[in-house]
């Protein structure tokens, strides 16, 4: 079994490169198989786009992989059923649904994997096929989904949420005549599929709006796509900074992305400075306590409400945070206790009290980002944690280990 040893109180000085988020790079891969053939560029070594390139694999897509950068050549691929061995892969195997029915007008899969946080439905994602003139049958897990053809329709989501947004996208660019998505989601991932899209030649406007317009096309051909930087790891990372920093450099990112975050920890006393495409961290002494409440983006991201909680065990006074997004992203809350955090969980919210200094212990991680969360506490904490089912950590953090290494993090990945 591995373990992730952490040794806490080591001072972190340095530059962390953020690479190509996870989120955005695990929807360019599905989307580009609705051309022949697609160059992604700063794509992030973890293991969700192993994952992919065994379903593209398995499908008979090209997957050539160098570096950072893929190339998927999808013209001798099949439509074949996507197994539960392969959908329970990662969560983003949903985009298949979209995709396949965009191409093949025929898409079978099971329901897809991913962390345990909540029920996560697809309602929205059926529903709008639906209305693009699929028809759905739900066999347990199973769906099939099947089409003579896809017309436009106008689709009004009920939650902007980024999974149905992306997977309409997919579904609509060669279906007939104009789809309308009402209440689209505006996450930059989202921005970063329409863009490929568009290089493809997809006619989708509307970006970073509320509201999307899809003027199908007969075809789409070719494609190149650059992988938007991590706001997400670049937020842990600065998390992690403003507890134990000391002129920590987290490069490559776009401030506006974390705009959210960055309000929060300037709320709270923190030191950090802000430039084009960088942010410079230090820790500080007396931090202030804050709410936090989880939104679609452009609000607090839940994503990075996990990794935060560590820091508010520092801050002198009552914090709060209320998960609206998902019911089951708490779990990582024991674990913290267990280091002597004092956080009571009530239904949605969470109460933090502190400042508290944190103890290294024997914990476990139930999904990416709570497992985040407990690598920043134990970064800070007294002593050595360690840290079981990491696997959950690695499949979203390119690099982890190295990048903390670097700065100067006593943290090791061993088999016990």
């Amino acid at each position: 079994m591995e373990v992730l040893k952490v040794h806490g109180g080591k001072t972190l000085s340095g530059t962390i490169e953020i690479g190509g988020a996870k989120n955005s790079a695990v929807a360019l891969v599905p989307a580009a198989l609705l051309s022949d053939r697609v160059k992604i560029t700063n794509v992030p070594d973890i293991s969700d786009i192993d994952a992919l390139e065994i379903i593209l694999n398995y499908l008979g897509a090209k997957f050539n992989k160098n570096d950072d950068e893929i190339i998927i050549e999808s013209n001798g691929m099949e439509n074949k059923p996507i197994t539960l061995e392969y959908s329970k892969m990662l969560r983003a195997s949903s985009y298949f649904m979209g995709a396949l029915l965009g191409k093949f007008k025929h898409a079978e899969m099971y329901f897809p994997g991913g962390c345990s946080i909540g029920e996560r439905p697809i309602d929205l994602h059926l529903s709008a096929f639906e209305k693009l003139g699929a028809t759905v049958i739900c066999e347990g897990d199973k769906y099939i989904i099947d089409a003579d053809k896809l017309v436009g329709a106008d689709i009004n989501l009920r939650f902007a949420s980024v999974g149905a947004t992306i997977n309409i996208l997919l579904a609509s660019v060669l279906a007939e005549g104009k789809t309308t998505i009402r209440n689209a989601a505006l996450e930059p991932e989202v921005g970063n599929v329409i863009d490929l899209l568009n290089d493809m030649g997809a006619k989708i406007t509307g970006k970073d709006t509320r509201t999307l317009e899809i003027e199908g096309v007969k075809e789409l051909k070719g494609g190149n796509s650059v992988v938007i930087p991590d706001r997400i790891e670049a937020g842990t990372y600065i998390i992690a900074g403003v507890m134990n920093g000391k002129n920590l450099k987290i490069n490559n990112i776009i401030p506006e992305h974390i705009a959210s975050l960055l309000e929060k920890i300037t709320e709270m006393g923190a030191d950090i400075k802000v430039y084009d495409n960088y942010v410079i961290v230090n820790k500080v002494p007396n931090l202030k306590p804050i709410d936090i409440t989880t939104e679609v983006y452009p609000g607090f991201p839940t994503d990075l409400q996990q990794p935060i909680t560590p820091l508010l065990t520092s801050a002198g006074g009552t914090s709060t945070v209320t998960e609206l997004i998902y019911e089951n992203r708490f779990q990582n809350v024991p674990y913290l206790v267990e280091m002597g955090a004092d956080i009571e969980i009530n239904d949605r919210t969470i109460t933090v009290k502190g400042p508290i200094k944190l103890q290294g212990k024997e914990v476990i991680t139930t999904d990416l980002r709570a497992g985040a969360a407990l690598i920043v506490a134990a970064l800070a904490a007294e002593g050595e944690t360690n840290i079981k089912e990491v696997k959950h950590v690695l499949r979203g953090y390119a690099g982890l280990i190295k990048k903390l290494t670097k700065v100067g993090a006593e943290i090791s990945l061993e088999d016990v």
